[in-house]
């Protein structure tokens, strides 16, 4: 976990905090629901939860916790160099933003009307207050902001885990169902509400056992919500105010970058050369997105390269893995502070005349390897024209099992194939993959039976299923470059078929992709294979036939789901 905790203190800090409101939304939105089951239910909810956070300890660390997130957070968007960022975390910025909007009249009437006025604040009285008001519809969307907020904020902390990206699709589902539950118990709750203070007598009763403010400590709790709305706009005002200084200042200490056969810019100091780049408009190589994992960023500086700081041991030891000169830099790692030249290593609009698919895109996907069994000895002695026509039907009759399943073939490798499952994510990718492998087993049955009418041995494959990071481009001279894909996954997953022939089992699936397809392996009778050239061992299901593949996984979920 001590990767999850990188960086400086106020990123730590906004973490600690955050997840604590995060904890403290998740329990009240449930508590919320259980107005679905009856007032007793949520009162109890209620009760329990408040235990907590109105006990001078968690009261004091639930409103610091608040405080010092929202703080924070203008405070590092006040410090930023620029207002450029991804769309997720421009949407995560704004949704941010609109939270303290909403939540401040929340807050004053419930915690500040029980402080000050003893206004007994069970659920029953915010829903009578909010029921049937334009606040109370505001309040509903203070919900769904706050709870996609944090949903975007922690999903973005840990995406990189394998345990999360196992667990994503499921987590999605509840994250989707917990703010269904809360409305729809607040709206039980309201309609339960609403009858009962149709009564004279049980209005008044409920009036009193509320404390219900009067005219009097309602426009109190208003102008006290007016004036915490004006400092939350007087702190956003002082923030934007100082944001735009630093530009300005930041001007007058700007560095000129001229880029040979490209413009000359002028950017603020303290940026990287790859987002001076984007920030101009200057295309900029960047296969990884910026994150130092690659050196398609590379720049060769030209002047002013003795007043760049130093490389760093991780940029160095990327530099000398592609013998760059001594004069080449990551355009991600480096900060200009005085006029530089450079060079453009790799660039989208090169004189090479190539698309931009030549640069390489990176994706997490699913591929498959398949070879027929025996190739050689089956076709030893038969004419060329023969052995092309075994291998067209042979492909005729399996190819579009892949094809319909979503895949596309990468390339044919004489008697066998490379398939990729481009699909929008891994999830699905996966799923996709195991479908191509079910069914190009049904058809190599067919075809096979279709063989025996002939008098013709039946055919025998082997397939590898594996999921990873793959890097898909244009490889080749300018002009006869055809896409394909290179990477560690794709060399882990020749292997993988490979070992087909040596277990005697006509498919292997990988436990990462069987993960990433949203099936439990922990039931599953896993071959842990040493694979040549692949650093780690490699878990993988094997299975005589594909067909058998969902039965196999389904036993697995029934005998746990019996259990």
């Amino acid at each position: 976990m001590n990767d999850l905790w990188r960086g400086n203190w106020a990123t730590r800090t906004r973490i600690v905090t955050g997840l604590i409101l995060f904890t403290f939304a998740f329990f009240h939105f449930l508590n919320l629901g259980l107005g679905l089951f009856s007032d007793e239910a949520l009162d109890w909810g209620q009760d329990a939860r408040l235990a907590i956070t109105r006990s001078e300890i968690g009261e004091f660390v639930l409103m610091a916790s608040l405080l010092i997130h929202a703080g924070l957070s203008i405070y590092t968007l006040a410090l930023r160099r620029t207002l450029r960022m991804p769309a997720w975390e421009a949407t995560q910025v704004v949704l941010g933003l609109l939270v303290p909007f909403l939540l401040i009249k929340h807050i004053v009437h419930t915690h500040v009307a029980h402080d000050m006025f003893g206004v007994n604040d069970e659920y029953g009285y915010v829903t009578v207050l909010l029921w049937d008001t334009v606040d109370g519809a505001w309040q509903a969307v203070l919900l769904l902001i706050v709870w996609v907020h944090g949903c975007m904020g922690l999903h973005f902390w840990i995406r990189a885990k394998s345990w999360w990206q196992r667990w994503f699709p499921v987590l999605v589902g509840v994250a989707m169902l917990v703010p269904a539950f809360a409305l729809s118990g607040f709206m039980v709750q309201g309609r339960r509400m609403l009858l009962l203070f149709q009564d004279d007598q049980i209005r008044s009763a409920l009036i009193r056992d509320y404390h219900w403010p009067d005219a009097d400590a309602f426009a109190t709790l208003v102008m006290i919500a007016d004036y915490m709305l004006y400092t939350f706009w007087a702190v956003l005002a002082l923030a934007a105010a100082f944001y735009m200084t630093r530009k300005v200042l930041s001007w007058r200490k700007s560095v000129r970058i001229k880029y040979s056969n490209g413009p000359e810019v002028s950017a603020f100091k303290g940026l990287t050369l790859l987002e001076i780049s984007r920030n101009n408009g200057v295309p900029h190589t960047s296969l990884c997105g910026g994150r130092g994992r690659c050196t398609t960023c590379r720049v060769i500086i030209e002047d002013g390269g003795d007043l760049l700081h130093p490389p760093s041991a991780a940029e160095a030891r990327s530099l000398a893995a592609v013998k760059a000169p001594a004069n080449a830099r990551l355009a991600c790692q480096i900060r200009p502070t005085h006029p530089l030249t450079v060079l453009r290593v790799f660039r989208p609009d090169g004189k090479r005349g190539r698309a931009h698919a030549s640069q390489g895109e990176e994706r997490r996907l699913a591929i498959l390897f398949l070879d027929m069994r025996g190739f050689t000895a089956r076709t030893t002695g038969q004419l060329p024209y023969d052995v092309v026509f075994l291998l067209n039907r042979f492909f005729d009759a399996i190819v579009p099992s892949i094809v319909q399943s979503g895949g596309t073939v990468d390339k044919y490798l004489g008697d066998g194939l490379l398939a990729v499952f481009e699909t929008e994510d891994e999830h699905s990718s996966a799923r996709t993959a195991l479908k191509a492998a079910e069914n190009i087993s049904a058809e190599l049955a067919k075809f096979n039976q279709t063989l025996a009418s002939e008098d013709a041995p039946p055919v025998a494959i082997g397939m590898g299923l594996h999921l990873g990071n793959l890097v898909l481009g244009e490889i080749g001279a300018a002009g006869n470059a055809p896409r394909t894909l290179i990477g560690d996954t794709v060399n882990a997953t020749s292997r993988l078929e490979g070992m087909t022939k040596e277990l005697k089992v006509e498919l292997l699936v990988s436990e990462v992709l069987l993960h990433s397809a949203g099936h439990d392996t922990a039931g599953l009778k896993l071959e842990t294979l040493d694979l040549r050239g692949v650093s780690e061992p490699l878990s993988a299901l094997a299975v005589s036939s594909g067909t058998e593949l969902m039965q196999v996984l389904e036993t697995v979920h029934r005998s746990k789901r019996q259990n």
